[in-house]
């Protein structure tokens, strides 16, 4: 099918040191110290241009945040020079994005062995006597929030700052407000380099004490978040922040994503979930809705996470051992192909109990993007995405019955399938383009607004 109909999509609207595959070999660099800036050579005399930019994730690259290197890969075709820095070693689920990572053309430092005191001793030294009030400053400021974890941060952000007197960049920017915010605020303090960084979900929900974010807030250039609803529970909190907490929706790369509605599906037909295997996904909700719908139904559930064992146990006790299978963690590609052979996609996602959820997840950008009607729940920003009967179908979060009513509409009605993921995609390529998304972000790199 081609591409969809128009649509008009309004996008302001919100409804009711070493370890596995790491990064390309020419440009792979575990532990510390990171090599001479002459091993470095910038790929475009476009990018020449551009003042550099360094990025700080908790890993690089992860599974699970697939957003993050959407952000890389579309910075990077604009322009952006980009030094990634890894303040954990790569996960086990690192080679499954291999593909992907091997377009990355930024150089990738891992700062795990930057860590402790021994690694920071040198750097220490040429730190405090270039800037004896800010180290001390610094490390006063670690000392304080020493009970979260500071004292690592802030050795790997003096190791930062001494790497950064000989290969400068213009911007700090991190991921996630607990550990990468911390060591990039440190970084800030030690160097006067200016930092921003993005909020998502369970760093400002569940991870990160209010003491600390407000001083993160405070420090910032600018904040970014991912939801107008994650947008509003900071200016809730911290109302003198109001003029630099920035909404930028995480993007797509459409061109990755082909729009294939499905007017009929295979025999039993298939529903799909991707999902870390954990308590906000909802999983269990639609285990019990499959039991409840009871007719014949195929269930896939791609990830992987510390649920498994109890989801594993539900599926025996309903008798669902022949039409659910859990996957583990896949490629991006097995995604894809799961995507063109689904009829519908589930997501019910839910408020766990510590209060961690989601913001707007990805998977649904992608299901949309792909033609795969979805169900979810009204839970944080999802409304901002979805419309209820308009881009997909919202349930109320941990019913259900509810959910099996959805899914039940879905199945046996092709006319609503086939509408739905018209609007779906068409919400998708008006509001969640990643090059449209990276040009704010890039504004706001350059001079703290994103617009």
């Amino acid at each position: 099918m081609g591409s969809p109909v128009p649509y008009d999509v309004d996008c302001t609207r919100s409804g009711s040191s070493s370890g596995p595959y790491f990064a390309p070999r020419s440009r792979m660099r575990r532990g510390w110290p990171p090599r001479p800036e002459a091993a470095v050579q910038e790929e475009s005399s476009a990018s020449d241009k551009m003042p550099a930019i360094a990025y700080i994730v908790s890993v690089w690259p992860r599974l699970s945040e697939t957003f993050i290197l959407n952000e890389v890969l579309g910075l990077e075709s604009r322009g952006a020079r980009l030094r990634i820095l890894s303040i954990k070693k790569p996960d086990a689920g690192t080679a499954l994005a291999r593909e992907r990572v091997a377009r990355v053309r930024a150089e990738t430092i891992c700062l795990s062995g930057a860590s402790h005191w021994r690694a920071a001793f040198g750097p220490s030294l040429r730190v405090l006597a270039r800037h004896p009030f800010r180290y001390c400053r610094t490390a006063l400021l670690a000392c304080r929030y020493r009970r979260w974890g500071a004292r690592k941060r802030f050795f790997q952000a003096v190791c930062l700052a001494d790497m950064l007197r000989r290969r400068p960049v213009a911007h700090l920017h991190a991921h996630f407000a607990h550990e990468p915010t911390m060591v990039a605020m440190f970084t800030h303090r030690l160097t006067g380099i200016p930092y921003s960084f993005t909020a998502h979900a369970k760093d400002i929900y569940v991870k990160t004490p209010p003491e600390l974010l407000r001083a993160e807030v405070a420090r910032a250039r600018a904040v970014v978040t991912c939801t107008e609803y994650n947008r509003q529970f900071l200016l809730d909190r911290f109302e003198s922040a109001r003029g630099k907490v920035h909404r930028v929706y995480h993007g797509l790369d459409l061109s990755q994503f082909r729009f294939e509605p499905h007017a009929n599906g295979s025999a039993p037909p298939l529903i799909l979930s991707v999902a870390r295997l954990v308590e906000k996904k909802g999983l269990g909700d639609l285990l019990t809705a499959v039991d409840i719908r009871g007719q014949s139904v195929r269930v896939e559930i791609i990830g992987e996470g510390p649920l498994r064992p109890e989801l594993e146990a539900r599926i025996a006790q309903l008798g669902l051992g022949g039409r659910v299978t859990l996957l583990g963690a896949q490629p991006h590609e097995a995604v894809r192909q799961a995507y063109a052979r689904s009829l519908v996609f589930a997501l019910p996602c839910v408020v766990a109990a510590d209060g961690d959820r989601d913001g707007i997840p990805n998977v649904l950008l992608e299901a949309m993007a792909s033609g795969v009607p979805v169900v979810s729940t009204p839970v944080s920003g999802i409304p901002e995405l979805i419309e209820p009967d308009r881009e997909g179908l919202l349930v109320r979060p941990g019913d259900a019955g509810l959910l099996a009513d959805a899914l039940d509409r879905l199945l046996t009605n092709s006319e609503l399938r086939e509408r739905l993921a018209l609007a779906a995609r068409a919400k998708v390529e008006a509001c969640f383009s990643i090059q449209a998304n990276v040009g704010q972000l890039l504004k706001l790199f350059q001079n703290g607004r994103a617009q």
